[in-house]
């Protein structure tokens, strides 16, 4: 059977490296499930792989979208399932690779049929936004469902706006019903997490954040500053530099809260790959041949 090799963790965990590792040992491709390297207005602030990095293994999904296109992990899990058919053809194996635990789960497992949008509903709600402010959408999914409310970014409007909608149309069930197995793919799948210590994690995403403030993150936030309310601009790295910009923070304490919410969503993505009891888990100091050893392959 055809396999896909899922490479998984929170960010700042090293999956870019190593999925590449594994694809050259493997002679295959890697294909992208992080929901923001898609989007080719946002670089240095959603860490897409160097350049020199994209050139040692074919990649898929990295900056192909648009952030004024309309695309959603209902749109991903059709376009992977076709890739991944093509790509199969040639190949036995290929690398997936991302932190957003939904994405992967779109890939790997399929989603449910979810509701649909609700006009109605998301009328009420930005009704909400605007007149008593997001801590009113986040008091509704805490109400509906306090479980997914400590998984999912709660200071993203636009998540809680589906999430809210979704729940209300599906009489009292919660996210974690919703969200079962659907269908049966025709590829197995191994895979592989990457975590660490706590306090070595932090540091290494603190240190990141510097990296991109380097490299020019304010630089490009203030670019896309004038299209902040788009739903991909929705990201921890990019609001708040827009906060700053709106003169509600000084610089370094965005910066601040820039390292905290990406602490914050770190130990969110880890939430959501624990429930998944078939992810081998690695140290950041892994060794490449045992990992190999573990998928069942000789690195000669």
């Amino acid at each position: 059977m055809k396999q896909i090799i899922a490479v998984i963790g929170p960010t700042a965990s090293g999956k870019t490296a190593l999925s590449i590792k594994l694809a050259q040992a493997l002679n295959t491709e890697i294909i992208s499930a992080d929901s923001r390297q898609f989007y080719k207005e946002m670089h240095i602030g959603t860490a897409v792989p160097e350049p020199d990095e994209l050139a040692a293994v074919k990649h898929h999904f990295i900056q192909n979208k648009s952030i004024f296109d309309d695309y959603n992990v209902g749109d991903y899990e059709q376009d992977f399932l076709k890739l991944s058919r093509q790509l199969f053809q040639t190949k036995n194996t290929l690398i997936l690779v991302g932190g957003s635990g939904l994405y992967i789960d779109a890939a790997c497992i399929g989603l449910d049929n979810l509701p649909g949008k609700n006009a109605q509903i998301r009328k009420e709600l930005t009704k909400d936004l605007n007149e008593k402010g997001i801590e009113s959408l986040q008091k509704q999914l805490q109400e509906l469902d306090p479980v997914y409310y400590q998984k999912i970014d709660i200071q993203n409007p636009h998540r809680l706006i589906r999430a809210i909608e979704i729940l209300r149309q599906s009489k009292g069930q919660k996210m974690a019903n919703l969200h079962q197995k659907k269908t049966k793919r025709d590829f197995e799948t191994i895979y592989i997490g990457l975590n660490s210590e706590r306090a070595i994690l932090y540091d290494r995403i603190n240190r990141r954040v510097d990296i991109m403030v380097s490299k020019g993150l304010i630089e490009e936030a203030e670019k896309l500053y004038p299209y902040k309310n788009q739903n991909a601009l929705q990201t921890v790295g990019y609001r708040e530099l827009f906060q700053y910009f709106d003169g509600q923070y000084d610089l370094d304490f965005a910066i601040s809260e820039i390292k905290k919410n990406t602490r914050r969503f770190a130990k969110r993505q880890l939430t959501w790959f624990r429930k998944n009891k078939d992810i081998k888990w690695f140290d950041l100091a892994y060794d490449l041949n045992e990992i190999l050893e573990y998928i069942g392959v000789r690195n000669e």
